[in-house]
């Protein structure tokens, strides 16, 4: 259970790990204030707190009324401004600056964390994202020993989650300077797509995936690591792992597949995605993928759809690559994948599979 604090009142209510904390400023990061006092000595406790949650794989902000410059000088006088993405140091309500650093990040508000020393300004983020977990300035040396904040694995991608997102942004800057079409666009990025088989040394952030993906995940279905391993291990299943990377670097291990196989049908039980490559087509792909291979040994390809509140882009993916849905039970939509007139992988994508070579085009 989690507290969440509210024009000084606190409320007891669940809440999914965090994947980002946003961070006051003044009195909170820094003991002063900034543009009173010049000089602004960090916290007790708060450089510890940053970088140990950026070992873990959070993701950190800021939202301050604050002069932006003045701000981002000092906080790289404290050696701090490489952490925060995304800073919002502007005179707007700090509730907005959230909201625009959850869409640039592209992550659902509900795995925020906000910090501030002022009860009057948590409550204005309380009210306005009530999903959103609050935090009092004065219990923020201690969040690294907080459940929330504390993911059940820390992996090699973890410690890079912040490096990744920082080539997103410099993505998104070229995408926008960009004046042709998408796909020439893609072109340019020399996107190289990887489905391999998951091995032991991928299963820590497997189980991480089905966790911490919610908008991009066809069921929501969450496995633990031995759940995981049994998958790896079980001859009537196949665990597949997809990773992406281009001329940035690499995006890391963005995707995950548990794919039941039975003698004359094969069962997509998972199939989840990074929501960071949602604007790259690789979900598409992976499908086209499956349903290539399915052709291909002769058997049925069918699919299983759980609506969570957030992840309807993965029916309309399912759609577009022409599966229907042949049945429901309670919540569950069951779907078949059509196996003819499988189109081509696109022309800006190399795509690497198993036991196919490279491209497989």
């Amino acid at each position: 259970m989690t507290r969440s604090t509210t024009q000084g009142q606190n409320i007891t209510r669940p809440a999914p790990t965090v994947k980002c904390v946003v961070w006051d400023l003044d009195h909170t990061v820094w003991d002063g204030i900034l543009l009173e006092d010049g000089f602004v000595p960090l916290r007790p406790g708060i450089r510890e707190v940053i970088t140990e949650l950026d070992r873990r794989g959070i993701l950190q902000s800021v939202a301050s009324r604050n002069d932006h410059e003045a701000a981002i000088t000092a906080l790289e006088r404290h050696g701090l401004a490489e952490y925060f993405l995304c800073p919002q140091i502007n005179w707007n309500a700090k509730s907005s600056s959230v909201q625009a650093i959850a869409r640039s990040l592209n992550l659902g508000l509900d795995s925020f964390a906000f910090v501030d020393d002022d009860a009057f300004e948590r409550g204005e983020v309380a009210f306005e994202i009530p999903e959103l977990l609050c935090v009092d300035a004065a219990d923020a040396a201690g969040l690294a020993g907080r459940p929330e904040f504390t993911p059940v694995f820390v992996t090699n991608e973890s410690g890079m989650r912040r490096t990744m997102y920082r080539a997103d942004e410099e993505r998104g800057r070229l995408e926008t300077e960009f004046t042709g079409p998408t796909p020439e666009f893609l072109a340019t990025l020399g996107m190289v797509f990887t489905v391999e088989r998951a091995q032991e040394e991928d299963l820590r952030r497997a189980e991480e995936l089905t966790v911490r993906t919610h908008q991009l995940n066809t069921t929501g279905y969450t496995y633990s690591y031995e759940e995981l391993d049994a998958f790896r291990r079980s001859p009537d299943h196949e665990l597949l792992v997809a990773r992406l990377e281009d001329r940035h670097g690499p995006y890391g291990t963005i995707g995950l597949v548990l794919l039941e196989r039975g003698t004359d049908t094969w069962r997509i039980k998972l199939l989840l995605m990074s929501c960071r490559v949602m604007s790259r087509g690789v979900g598409a792909v992976l499908i086209t993928w499956l349903r290539r291979r399915a052709r291909d040994a002769g058997v049925r390809l069918l699919a299983e759809y759980l609506p969570n509140g957030r992840n309807r882009m993965m029916l309309v993916t399912y759609k577009f690559s022409r599966f229907h849905e042949t049945g429901r039970s309670g919540g569950l939509l069951r779907l078949e994948a059509c196996l003819d007139d499988i189109p081509p992988f696109p022309p800006y994508m190399t795509v690497r599979v198993p036991d196919e070579g490279e491209g497989g085009r």
